[in-house]
This record gives C-alpha cells, structure tokens and sequence, in this order.
C-alpha cells in the first residue's frame, strides 16, 4: 500500500510539474516589448517539402534589445522563413535585406501592457486550475485506495503532502506570474 501511495503522490508531483512547465512555455511567446529569441520557438519553415523549426534551418540572434535577428543556412530559404514568420502571426513585420532578416519589436503601449498582463494572469490561472485538478485526481485515488484497506491515518497523510505540493506549485505560479508582469510594465 505504502508504494502504491508513493507512486500516487510522484504522478501528483509530475503532473502539477507539467502545469508549471506549460505554463512558462507560454509565459515565453507573452513578449514584454524586449527582444528575446524564444518569441521564435514554434515558428515553422517549409524545409524542402517538410515543416521544420526555425532554429534548424537559421541562426537566431538578439543584436539589441528591441531587435531579432535571423540568419538562414541556406540563402534560398529567406522568402520561406520571412513568409512563416508572416504565418505564424506574432504581429512581427520581418525586413528582408536578401541574406538576413530583421525583425524589431516594437515598445509596448500602456494599453498593450495591460491586455498582457490580462494574458499572463490567465495563463496563470489555467495552470493553477490544472494544478487543483491534479490535487483533486490523487485524493479521489487515494479515497478509493481507502476502501481497499488503506489506513485512514495513510491516507490522511498522504492528502496533507499533496496539499502542500498544491500549494507549493500554487506559489511558483504566482511568483512567475509577479515576474512576468515587472517585465511586461518595466519601461
């Protein structure tokens, strides 16, 4: 029984884990008006027929804060890789100069910065919800475990300890979300 509730609190674990993962995926493509490489991640290039991240067919570089810079490997790719920047609808306007490609990212309004933040705490809450799911799933489990013989102090025990990871990854959700806000209303 005691394994049982051992692996029962590890998939907790991993699962509230994940939560927080996706979340600062997404907290990434949240541009705060800096220039950051990563606000890339998931752009797709037509390769020769197949799609293929922008990182493997290009370098990627941040020359200044307010500027992304991408190389191509191949020059005849710089129509392919400016067209899937266009696609992937950033709201980025890439400048073709025939070897490399220019993107600048543009300061961000007040207003800008209060529909991100909106953004942000929302990501924010799916995961906590995510988080609570993941809570509520091991205690159901660990309910059910009750009625085939385990103690009620176990089990007891047991939901103390994913309480406690609940709120432990319910506060590392906050903190990236209060770290996310300073940099979109950093100026």
């Amino acid at each position: 029984m005691e394994e049982e509730v051992e692996l029962i609190l590890d998939l907790c674990k991993e699962k509230m884990a994940q939560a927080i993962e996706h979340l600062e995926k997404e907290l990434v493509h949240i541009r705060a008006g800096k220039a950051s490489t990563r606000m890339l991640d998931g752009v797709m290039v037509d390769y020769y027929g197949s799609m293929t991240p922008l990182q493997q067919v290009s370098n990627i570089s941040t020359p200044d804060a307010r500027t992304i810079a991408v190389q191509p490997w191949e020059k005849n790719l710089i129509g392919a890789i400016e067209k899937a920047i266009l696609n992937a609808n950033l709201g980025f306007n890439p400048d073709n100069n025939g070897e490399i490609i220019r993107i600048s990212v543009p300061p961000l309004t007040e207003e800008r910065r209060k529909v991100l933040s909106k953004q942000s705490n929302a990501e924010g809450e799916n995961a906590k919800v995510s988080i609570r799911s993941a809570r509520k799933d091991s205690n159901d489990t660990l309910k059910k475990m009750l009625k085939t013989g385990l103690s009620e102090d176990m089990q007891k025990d047991a939901e103390s300890l994913v309480q406690d990871m609940t709120n432990d990854f319910t506060k590392k959700v906050d903190s990236l979300l209060e770290k996310k806000n300073q940099e979109i209303f950093t100026i």
